[in-house]
């Protein structure tokens, strides 16, 4: 079999990037083909196939026909559509497999694979197809105003930070989807958390949405059962992900127990200058560091105000034998059992959070408890030999049945370049 992944960036990044090359080395390890597409970056791996890939796209810098210019490219790019109708054309894949798409690849490369008979497949990382700002939140509330596909709220409601010039482009950006019918080609949407399915299932039928949460390497992470005493946040430190709540509700705990912040982001320099007893800012984690510090924390907090999909922060926190402490949103709660693997709270809700804060840190028993119980729930229910085995079989449900497309495809061009 042959699978093209698209994903706009081919470094690890965020959440959707641990996925797709989880994806991407399971594929290869069982000897299917990988073709990739992405953006040029000179953080990307090595791709046979780099040749193909689209140009690096920022609408924020140049002046201001060139921000226009590359905001529209944002909308729908003509180069990623010309350079995936090349490599498609090249390589002839089974299977499209897109992931983070929008913006520098765009929606619009999904009807280039369709028109060439090849079945797609769209990992919901987020709520875009429903959602103009990929949120579903306006102000501090859960926001289902677009989810059927009526847009003209993220206009009037200036969902994107309060701007009318990008709360339009995002408008514009999500009709033109919607005109050409990208999200309608799409064969199978994965969703990688019960949240996220209910997200979409205004716009799009249930036997096209398919429940797949996202899986960890059980294999590879033993619980050390070390307990240093800390609490971990490991994220971004941007509007949304709730670190300042936690800061808070550690401050207001008299700050007794250190707290490690695992990660970058537009608020660093603010939060840094407002928080500065028994908080140690470690900067962006990756790879054996952040092991190490998972496997030392004591608590892991995942703070979130917004609709998370499926976190990895939180099930690798539960492969290191950790309890967790997260926002009672989005699909956090199918993963932490509230009371049995940690505890949840309402986001935004700092004394509640300094509550759980201070339950859980003045007991170890409980800590070791709740990690094991974590740790038991995370193989029996989100290994990735599970997840693996799960996406695999939505792979050959669609390959099965497409072979007549493509061949009909694959005969028309042999008989026009033979012309």
């Amino acid at each position: 079999m042959k699978v093209l992944l698209a994903n706009k960036f081919l470094y690890e990044r965020g959440g959707a990037e641990t996925v797709l090359f989880q994806e991407r080395t399971f594929l290869t390890d069982t000897g299917t083909e990988v073709i990739d597409f992405a953006m040029q970056h000179e953080r990307n791996v090595h791709s046979p196939h780099a040749a193909h890939f689209v140009s690096r796209q920022d609408y924020r810098t140049g002046g201001y026909l060139s921000k226009i210019k590359g905001a529209l490219a944002l909308i729908h790019s003509r180069e990623a559509v010309r350079k995936l109708a090349s490599l498609v054309d090249e390589t002839r894949p089974d299977l499209m497999h897109c992931h983070n798409i929008y913006h520098q690849l765009t929606p619009s490369i999904v009807g280039v694979a369709k028109s060439r008979g090849i079945p797609v497949v769209l990992t919901l990382h987020d709520t875009k197809p429903v959602c103009p700002v990929h949120t579903r939140a306006l102000g501090n509330n859960l926001c289902s105003l677009c989810i059927g596909g009526d847009f003209h709220h993220v206009l009037k409601h200036r969902c994107s930070d309060g701007s009318i010039a990008q709360s339009a482009a995002l408008y514009l950006e999500a009709v033109t989807q919607r005109w050409l019918g990208s999200y309608e080609k799409v064969d199978r949407f994965i969703a990688p958390s019960q949240f996220m399915r209910d997200s979409v299932l205004r716009r799009f039928s249930a036997d096209r949405v398919a429940l797949l949460h996202n899986g960890v390497d059980v294999a590879t992470i033993s619980p050390s059962g070390l307990d240093k005493g800390y609490l971990l946040y490991c994220g971004r430190l941007a509007p949304g992900k709730g670190a300042e709540t936690l800061l808070r509700a550690h401050q207001a705990a008299g700050s007794r127990w250190p707290l490690v912040i695992a990660g970058t982001g537009p608020l660093t320099d603010e939060l840094k200058s407002q928080f500065t007893e028994n908080v140690q800012f470690a900067g962006h984690l990756s790879g054996p560091e952040l092991s190490t510090m998972l496997a030392e924390s004591s608590v892991v907090v995942v703070p979130s105000e917004w609709c998370e999909n499926c976190p990895m922060s939180v099930l690798e926190a539960m492969a290191h034998g950790k309890p967790v402490i997260a926002s009672r949103i989005g699909g956090i709660p199918e993963l932490v059992n509230d009371l049995a693997t940690g505890f949840l709270f309402e986001p935004n809700n700092t004394d509640e959070l300094r509550d759980r804060l201070e339950r859980l840190m003045s007991d170890p028993g409980l800590r070791a408890r709740m990690g094991a119980a974590g740790r038991l729930r995370v193989e029996r229910e989100f290994s990735l030999e599970k997840h693996n085995a799960e996406l695999m079989a939505v792979y050959q449900s669609l390959v099965s049945g497409s072979g007549s497309a493509k061949a009909e495809y694959c005969s028309r061009s042999s008989s026009i370049s033979s012309l």
